[in-house]
């Protein structure tokens, strides 16, 4: 008996080892599957900790970029009129000039010559900058580039619905006007 009870106990002893093996192969796959999904965790979290911090330096550079820039845009607007200014200086220097040859002469063709020179410098610097005037004796209306004051009767019929006189002179800036001319059209 005892060796059919051994033979009886050695399938079932076998059998329950088997089934040990199999609970800790099963175990030891999860336990390996738990690992290997912290160490997943682990480099997930170390990856977002690298992205977090690429994009909070991101962040601060736009920002301090923003800053900056603001802070140049004030400063080239304090500074945009300095050469017409500088330049302009050698004009009022003129102005000076002539003031006191208008207070010391009786000539007045000195005079006029003399502030005749200093309004053709004038012109002169501030063309040199882009200023051109606009053209608009005899032209065609246009309300783009013309604001009418008033209109007249047309002194001909070819002058209707052209400027006949120029109240204020419109200007150009590099070709984008910076005033619009201030005219009476013909009707």
């Amino acid at each position: 008996m005892t060796e059919k009870h051994a033979k009886k106990k050695r399938p079932e002893n076998e059998g329950d080892i088997e089934v040990h093996a199999n609970e800790n192969s099963g175990e030891k796959a999860a336990v390996e599957s738990l690992a290997n999904n912290d160490s997943e965790v682990k480099n997930l979290k170390g990856e977002l900790e690298e992205i977090k911090d690429k994009y909070l330096r991101t962040v601060a550079e736009f920002e301090n970029f923003k800053r900056r820039n603001a802070k140049e845009r004030l400063e080239l607007i304090q500074t945009a009129g300095k050469e017409v200014i500088t330049e302009m200086l050698d004009v009022l220097d003129d102005c000076d000039r002539a003031q006191k040859q208008i207070d010391a002469s009786d000539d007045s063709k000195d005079i006029k010559e003399g502030v005749l020179l200093v309004f053709n410098k004038f012109r002169n610097v501030l063309q040199a900058r882009g200023l051109r005037p606009m053209e608009t004796m005899h032209k065609e209306f246009d309300p783009d580039l013309h604001e009418a004051i008033t209109e007249i009767p047309a002194s001909s019929p070819e002058l209707k619905g052209k400027v006949v006189d120029e109240v204020m002179k419109g200007y150009y800036l590099n070709d984008k006007i910076i005033r619009h001319a201030k005219v009476v059209v013909g009707k």
